[in-house]
């Protein structure tokens, strides 16, 4: 008599759910730097362009990721609440402020359930990138600190 399927999960389930939740952060990511880029005067959309870009580069990495692994990738929302009006510059500074804090919490937990070194790597590049974007929109939104210790994390 054949062996009965295993209905343990796979050692990377936890691993491939975090993973679902930094795609789902880029997918939000890319639709709210549209908004970012509609507030700003056409000469300050270098950066905005430089982040959609990124963001887009990293939601196909990890769609290709989590096929290569057997899993559907989450598809992006047809649209997102803003958590607030965007209605200047400074809005639009901290809207993208929002953005890359998101992806830093994504990060974060796929960096706390990962199994494989090559997604710890991923988890600490992208987090660092996170931060990295971050800091210029705080800068440009006039927050202080302009950095955060720990990315990713509740203050």
């Amino acid at each position: 008599m054949p062996d009965a399927p295993s209905t343990a999960p796979s050692p990377t389930a936890a691993e491939d759910a975090a993973l679902q939740s930094a795609l789902a952060a880029a997918h939000t990511a890319v639709w709210g730097y549209a908004v970012v880029g509609a507030a700003l005067p056409l000469e300050q959309r270098e950066p905005v362009a430089a982040a959609r870009q990124a963001h887009r580069d990293l939601r196909d990495r990890l769609a290709v990721l989590l096929t290569s692994r057997g899993v559907e990738p989450v598809g992006a929302e047809g649209g997102y609440a803003l958590p607030f009006p965007v209605l200047s510059a400074v809005d639009a500074a901290v809207l993208a402020v929002t953005l890359e804090d998101g992806t830093s919490s994504a990060w974060t937990w796929v960096l706390d359930q990962a199994t494989e070194t090559g997604t710890r790597e991923l988890g600490v590049a992208e987090l660092g990138a996170a931060e990295l974007r971050a800091v210029g929109w705080r800068t440009a939104a006039g927050r202080t600190p302009v950095t955060s210790p720990f990315p990713g994390l509740p203050d």
